[in-house]
């Protein structure tokens, strides 16, 4: 990404809620994408691999749990957050075996995943290029 932005996915099939997400994201200093589905997903990651991704996991055809696993296998450093209208516990245990590092649920504070995001890129790793406030 140009300029040395972190480069956010987000799949969200509720066109509100993602362009909301993606502003907020966009506003903070990410370059963010945002897409409605998994075939949009694929085709993105396709283009270019994102520094993380956001994933739904209630999307129409394929589910955000399927997202996760094939992302993750196509790069073991990414970050992935799971987002879930479920506070379900079982939901959260099979985003993490999915091998999402973080789970929010929703309706979440944009403060909150703003939060969840920056640690997960800090843990990515120096490879995990990082907005330039998070190093405090």
């Amino acid at each position: 990404m140009a300029g040395g932005m972190t480069a956010l996915l987000v799949v969200e099939d509720d066109p509100f809620q993602r362009e909301t997400v993606c502003a907020y994201l966009a506003g903070q200093g990410f370059a963010v994408e945002g897409v409605g589905d998994g075939a949009a997903f694929r085709a993105a990651v396709a283009q270019a691999m994102p520094d993380a991704a956001l994933v739904d996991i209630g999307l129409p055809g394929e589910d955000g749990f399927s997202l996760a696993r094939w992302l993750r296998a196509q790069s073991p450093t990414v970050g992935i957050i799971m987002l879930t209208a479920a506070s379900d516990l079982v939901d959260r245990v099979v985003g993490l075996e999915s091998g999402a590092d973080d789970y929010v649920t929703k309706p979440f504070e944009p403060r909150e995943l703003l939060a969840r995001l920056r640690a997960v890129m800090r843990r990515a790793g120096p490879e995990g290029a990082r907005p330039a406030a998070a190093a405090a």
